[in-house]
């Protein structure tokens, strides 16, 4: 499905998030996720991925209703973390057996990782999958998170947590796109630098995927 013509709400804000996360571009999330973000990039690289034996996790993308002007959360992890240590991410992670849902482990992590209560957080939709050469297929979940929340970040897990301003992350101007060398394999990702922090990696290719289904 394709966004309406006309467009109900801000831009920006945190309703018309909502509208164009349950009308998205791109076709069904479960058989689209090839033709998004990163993956375009690393042809070769999603082919090997999928080959491993991939644990299923989920991350939330939380979007905070403020006004016109809605804001995403991000955090820093922790270095002494297993996985993705010290990066950029969102709050998120394995989906226990426990999980009915990723829409279920996504808040209960991010409810452990930052203290966001799950009554603050309303899903309102999915995005393809990403499928990490760590050995994860990531659920993002996008929810849209009402103010009044306490945030409490777990230090065992989050070393900062901020915010950024979902109007730059959905201009494309802001996503360069940057390449590295990992482990003799040639990959290409995004970078979004905003004020003191980099955004790359996973969750770069995350919200590139976000700006090319609903705001593209």
């Amino acid at each position: 499905m394709s966004n309406a013509p006309t467009q109900a709400y801000p831009l920006y804000s945190a309703a018309e998030f909502r509208r164009r996360a349950l009308n998205q571009n791109g076709g069904p999330v479960d058989h689209s996720w090839r033709d998004h973000g990163d993956h375009i990039l690393n042809p070769d690289i999603v082919a090997m991925v999928e080959g491993f034996r991939l644990r299923d996790a989920a991350v939330l993308v939380p979007v905070v209703d403020d006004g016109d002007e809605a804001r995403v959360i991000f955090t820093k992890r922790t270095a002494n973390l297993r996985k993705h240590s010290g990066q950029i991410s969102f709050p998120g992670g394995a989906v226990d057996a426990t999980d009915i849902s990723p829409e279920m482990a996504a808040i209960r992590e991010t409810q452990e990782e930052i203290g966001i209560a799950g009554s603050f957080v309303e899903t309102v939709g999915r995005l393809p999958h990403y499928l990490a050469a760590t050995g994860f297929r990531i659920t993002p979940v996008l929810g849209v998170v009402q103010p009044g929340f306490e945030l409490k970040p777990n230090p065992r897990e989050v070393d900062d947590v901020f915010e950024v301003p979902l109007s730059f992350l959905m201009n494309p101007q802001n996503h360069t796109r940057d390449r590295r060398l990992v482990e003799g394999i040639d990959r290409h990702f995004y970078r979004m630098p905003y004020e003191s922090w980099m955004i790359w990696g996973i969750t770069a290719g995350i919200v590139r995927t976000l700006y090319e289904r609903l705001y593209a």
